[in-house]
């Protein structure tokens, strides 16, 4: 008997055929989006000749698709399982980008812009779901870990092959970009669509009739903590470095734009070298030590900022300030990686595996829906001292919630040493979809 537990352990740690195939369709997807996602503006700006004002509208139906499906695709997900889910959103995704490239007036742009929205943000659930059902416990991290590392890499080699394809003068060389994003979404309703998804590990309820949903995410306070940390977590950081920092490093500094395009790719570099060996680091030491240490990193980054600033008339130095302002995100991107995810699937119970992925999502999105308006706005306005106090303060305030989270925590959800791995009690009567 015990042999038997053993060895289906150690073949659910390494996760096989599942998880091989849900990481190769997270890939493929991130290679569409590096395709499309850094010239969206440039497409709806000076391709279709729309101006600016349409290009950020564009933006913001993108994320408001996201608050509008998210809290029925978790509740999708526990009700069907990760894989319908994930193919109605692919299929519905593909087909948002496909008429994104094809539409040339604002209004056929912003429903593109919204189907396109409301299908990536339900396939991220639906992902993260699937990660935690091909995977035990003990190898979650680094699973997440290799996604997170699979989906910079993708991203970042899609971002370069795309740009040697796009001419804004040429409309029909970013048609190809999107219907190129269309075929790598239909890849990955193909690839991890069909994988053969274990069901959800069968548990006790405690309280029938207790609440559902949502409403059982509000009534959990130590996900409530987890989702205000990583709110501000994603605004600090996520919210920033493309949008807050990049006009700070252009407009302040001067950075020339070719120098910031270096920037980002030592983030996605710092990444991938780190990734891994982070996880190592991180296997047997705390989450909220992770996430408080990530904080501490990116202070390093704001810091590295302030020079910047301080030193803009010597562009040798201030470009290296840039660099390094991405790389330490990059850094404490790393510690995040093969924690937030994690700590998310133990707080969740197994029937509502889905809803509590849906949230941590819905919190991700808004928090980069907001943060890109406040940092531009306080940069544009001149007040880029405020604003990297500001964004300071909010770090050190990631440093203090992740301490404080440690005591709404059980020791195996923080990953403390030295913790056995809970044994759960089955009854197959309650299994969810798979």
């Amino acid at each position: 008997m015990t042999g038997t537990v053993k060895q289906r352990t150690r073949r659910t740690d390494r996760a096989g055929g599942p998880l091989r195939r849900v990481q190769a369709g997270n890939a493929l997807s991130a290679f569409g989006s590096g395709f499309t996602m850094p010239y969206m503006f440039v497409y709806v700006d000076q391709v279709r000749g729309l101006g600016p004002l349409a290009a950020g509208m564009v933006f913001t139906v993108f994320a408001l698709a996201a608050l509008a499906v998210l809290p029925f695709s978790g509740r999708g997900i526990d009700r069907y399982g990760p894989r319908p889910l994930l193919l109605a959103g692919a299929a519905l995704a593909a087909a948002g980008a496909y008429a994104f490239g094809q539409a040339a007036t604002t209004p056929t742009l912003l429903l593109a812009s919204f189907l396109f929205g409301a299908g990536i943000t339900t396939c991220q659930p639906a992902l993260a779901t699937m990660i935690v059902r091909s995977t035990g416990r003990a190898g979650r991290s680094r699973a997440f870990a290799l996604q997170f590392t699979l989906v910079n890499l993708g991203m970042g080699i899609g971002a370069l092959v795309g740009g040697q394809i796009v001419d804004p003068a040429d409309p029909a060389s970013l048609t190809r970009l999107f219907t190129i994003e269309a075929l790598t979404l239909l890849g990955l309703a193909l690839v991890t669509g069909t994988a053969r998804i274990p069901k959800a590990a069968p548990t006790l309820v405690a309280a029938p009739g207790g609440p559902s949903g949502l409403r059982a995410v509000a009534a959990d306070k130590a996900m409530v903590r987890l989702c205000l940390l990583v709110g501000l977590i994603f605004f600090t950081c996520y919210g920033q470095f493309e949008s807050g920092v990049a006009a700070f490093a252009t407009d302040t500094v001067g950075t020339d734009p070719s120098v910031l395009g270096l920037a980002i790719g030592a983030n996605a570099l710092t990444i991938v070298l780190l990734q891994m060996i982070v996880v190592r680091l991180t296997e047997r030491r705390r989450r909220t030590t992770a996430m408080a240490a990530a904080g501490v990193v990116w202070l390093g980054a704001w810091t590295a900022a302030l020079v910047a600033g301080l030193v803009r008339s010597d562009a040798l130095a201030a470009t290296v300030a840039i660099v390094a302002v991405y790389a330490l995100f990059g850094v404490g991107e790393s510690l995040l990686a093969p924690t937030l995810g994690p700590i998310v699937a133990d707080l969740a119970p197994a029937r509502l595996l889905g809803t509590y992925n849906a949230a941590h999502a819905l919190v991700k999105q808004v928090a980069i829906a907001v943060g890109p308006a406040v940092g531009v706005l306080l940069v544009g306005a001149g007040t880029w001292p405020l604003y990297l106090l500001a964004m300071a303060a909010c770090t050190v305030l990631i440093v203090l919630l992740a301490v404080r989270l440690r005591g709404h925590l059980t020791p195996a959800q923080d990953n403390a040493p030295h913790v056995a791995e809970p044994v759960r009690t089955a009854v197959p009567a309650l299994g969810t979809a798979a």
